[in-house]
């Protein structure tokens, strides 16, 4: 049960912090933003470490080791979270996640090719899903939130026929915003493969401390964004309304982080896996609570929300270990467990 407990607070903290994020780019930059969370979060991995006693750890990363983790943190919390933010501000929290999510059937293809893992039905029927969700969330998203009509009152009211047209209060960009989705897709799927690499090649050794090193050469390569022209003067100017959501953000990602790992210390990634996926229906919830008004909420986003989550779910699982916990019948059992690529 305590797994299961961190493993939904892990959820509710990262939707929490997308949704915070999502309102700190409405009226900022998302320069702005990654200037708050980068140092932050490889601050956050810095003391962790050094809370459990593992900074010593440091010095005995090789240098394949060091270069993988270097190469993850630059992609994915540089490259990935810039993606994902720039697409939170053109489309919003609800459009933008299930594309996003699209890094779970992307991970398995990388995977698949460069590791030969296995591709079983199941899995194929779950990317499908994923795929299905994100397309049915985009089906309606060029309609925008319309703003509510001004009162009208007796005599003076116009007639239906010559009320103003209403205008969109939130239109979504919704071609630049799906392109961005697709790259913090990609980015945060390729990402787990590099820190997998890094760990081979120094097993035993900490994630706090492969953390630190991780948000290390992100927060350096960060830094060379403000050699560009006008990039420091963008950071300065921030308003001083975003800067505590910039900060709540930075302090959600930390935390979410942190229950995903003591999640993973006392429950099976089979029980943590799905509960971690509920992330996104977290943040259709938080974005109606928080942005109502910087957010399209119908009924196909809704729809296409809960299609994704159950697919990252099938994909995301062990087969075998599934069909054995579900106790399916045999003949199901074996179709799911079919392999349609890998070893």
């Amino acid at each position: 049960m305590l797994g299961i407990l961190y493993a939904a607070v892990g959820a509710f903290t990262f939707a929490l912090n997308n949704v915070a994020m999502r309102r700190g780019v409405v009226t900022g930059s998302v320069l702005q933003g990654m200037a708050v969370t980068v140092p932050i979060g490889g601050l956050s991995f810095l003391i962790m470490a050094i809370m459990f006693g593992e900074l010593y750890q440091l010095a005995l990363f090789p240098v394949m080791s060091v270069a993988w983790l270097a190469g993850q943190g630059i992609v994915h919390f540089v490259l990935g979270r810039y993606c994902n933010y720039k697409s939170n501000q053109l489309m919003g929290v609800n459009l933008t996640a299930p594309v996003v999510q699209l890094q779970v059937p992307f991970a398995m293809l990388l995977a698949l090719v460069m590791l030969h893992e296995k591709f079983t039905a199941l899995q194929a029927i779950g990317s499908t899903l994923m795929l299905s969700g994100s397309f049915i969330t985009q089906s309606s998203a060029g309609q925008g939130k319309k703003q509510a009509p001004a009162p009208t009152r007796g005599p003076t009211a116009l007639s239906p026929e010559v009320q103003p047209t209403l205008k969109p209060s939130f239109q979504p960009r919704v071609v630049s915003g799906y392109a961005f989705g697709l790259g913090a897709g990609v980015c945060y799927g390729s990402s787990p493969l590099m820190a997998r690499e890094a760990f081979l090649h120094a097993p035993g050794v900490s994630s706090a401390a492969a953390g630190c090193v991780a948000y290390a050469a992100a927060t350096l390569f960060f830094l060379l964004i403000l050699f560009k022209p006008g990039s420091w003067l963008g950071i300065r100017s921030m308003k001083r309304e975003n800067l505590p959501w910039f900060l709540a953000s930075a302090a959600l990602v930390a935390i979410s982080q942190a229950f995903v790992y003591a999640s993973l210390a006392v429950a099976p990634l089979m029980v943590v896996t799905p509960i971690l996926q509920l992330s996104l229906v977290f943040r259709l919830f938080l974005s109606q609570l928080i942005n109502r008004e910087h957010e399209v909420m119908n009924t196909a986003v809704i729809i296409g929300a809960f299609t994704a989550v159950l697919g990252s779910i099938l994909v995301a699982l062990d087969t075998d270990q599934l069909t054995t916990f579900l106790q399916l019948p045999l003949w199901f059992a074996d179709l799911l467990r079919y392999r349609l690529a890998g070893e």
